[in-house]
């Protein structure tokens, strides 16, 4: 596939991720009250929700390296369908969180097979720039299902929020089915096997380069997720916005992802997409910083909140082409895993952050402590582990060795080689 379409289906699958969570979180306050429920309980449904998104990607990746990405993500997006059916359809608080934690599970093919996808085709800037243009195009989703999702509850209720998300997880079937190809030519069924897994697993947790920038994604882009979780509660319950309010605000959020994306992209036209990392890195130890002491240097307002939240956003917008692509470009045989399990910190970061801030009994708090802590722990990831320094193997004389194009994608990001027999024609 082209450049463009390829964003534009990587575009479609991941946005259902983070556009149902935007379009719920309106609906938290007022689904205490339909089920008599705590916000406790509610908030578990969040919990249920990450934990399966999660989790799950563990499996989705191994799958569509075994089967291809197709079948993998036609049958996830399936279970995300009937987990849409059968929350529209609760009557008791159960059901929605049996509904939500299937959505959660569903969900994940998202993100889990469409950095695949890409990495299936693409390495280098091309890649970051694939990546880039998706992170512009799923953030317009987040952006508009807030007031969306506002407007929907003052006019009709809760109910018609999840008929949303079944028709939006009916057109991604739909595109997957008769609109995408095969991307995987290298299928292997023993890809699926329990001890490969463990083993392909094992060997990314070990790579230090993998987990510099897999740690850093998860706990910086998922303290976005973690926000989710927080922010209805902190600006409906404190800074007494109306749910249409908070859906409308929360576009200072997206919008300010999406000029972070929009700057990306005219960087890395004259520079490398991993020099964007320790930029965006800083702007979310500012954002840390200023979430950790505007509390106490004036009252919790829209714009001491949204403020900060909106440096956070513009700085993970910077992070994701350069970590992303460094993460998957050594791993062809396995991208699916790859991207996976740097889908799984992400949402593990999003799912940690909402637990630990469920536990704090003023949300604001939990803001100002939480959030900071996932800013803190990013950045440290980034300073303390290193990439291993590339080993070059040399058969034969360096003169006569030649590579005119990477058709198959074994030569990564950064030139280095990762199948035996290629060799990098060295400076």
């Amino acid at each position: 596939m082209s450049e463009t379409r390829t964003a534009l289906v990587g575009a479609a699958t991941i946005v259902l991720g983070p556009m149902s969570m935007s379009l719920y979180t309106p609906a938290m306050p007022m689904l205490a009250q339909a089920f008599d429920t705590t916000p406790a309980v509610m908030k578990l449904t969040l919990s249920v929700y990450f934990g399966g998104f999660a989790i799950s990607q563990l499996v989705c990746g191994p799958l569509s390296d075994a089967f291809g990405r197709r079948p993998a993500a036609i049958g996830f997006f399936t279970l995300y369908v009937l987990g849409s059916i059968l929350a529209a359809l609760s009557s008791e608080i159960h059901w929605l969180i049996a509904g939500r934690a299937l959505q959660g599970i569903g969900v994940a093919a998202g993100p889990a097979i469409a950095r695949a996808i890409v990495r299936d085709q693409f390495t280098g800037q091309a890649s970051s720039r694939i990546l880039n243009l998706i992170g512009s195009m799923q953030a317009v989703g987040p952006a508009l299902a807030p007031s969306v999702g506002g407007l929907i509850l003052g006019l009709a209720g809760w109910q018609p929020l999840f008929y949303v998300m079944v028709i939006w997880g009916v057109m991604v079937l739909g595109l997957l089915t008769f609109g995408v190809p095969e991307t995987n030519p290298n299928a292997d069924a023993s890809q699926a096997r329990p001890a490969q897994i463990l083993r392909n697993y094992g060997h990314l947790l070990r790579d230090p380069g993998f987990m510099q920038v897999s740690l850093l994604i998860g706990f910086g882009v998922g303290g976005i997720y973690a926000l989710a979780s927080i922010l209805p509660f902190v600006l409906i319950e404190h800074v007494r916005l109306t749910p249409t309010q908070f859906g409308l605000g929360m576009v200072f959020q997206t919008g300010s992802f999406i000029l972070g994306t929009l700057f990306s992209a005219r960087l890395m036209r004259r520079m490398d997409a991993n020099r964007l990392v320790p930029m965006g890195t800083a702007l979310g130890l500012v954002a840390s910083g200023l979430l950790s002491i505007l509390p106490f240097l004036a009252e919790t307002s829209f714009l001491s909140v949204m403020g900060p939240v909106a440096i956070w956003a513009f700085g993970m917008a910077m992070l994701i082409p350069g970590c992303t692509t460094t993460a998957l470009s050594g791993f062809p045989t396995m991208a699916g895993s790859a991207a996976a399990l740097m889908g799984c910190l992400q949402i593990g970061g999003g799912f940690a952050g909402s637990a630990v801030a469920s536990l704090f009994p003023d949300p604001t708090l939990a803001l100002s402590v939480v959030i900071p802590a996932m800013g803190v722990l990013a950045a440290s990831a980034y300073v303390i582990l290193k990439p291993r320094p590339a080993v070059v193997a040399h058969p034969i004389e360096e003169a006569d060795i030649e590579i005119a194009a990477d058709p198959a994608g074994l030569v990564g990001a950064a030139g280095e080689e990762i199948e035996a027999g290629i060799y990098r024609k060295t400076a």
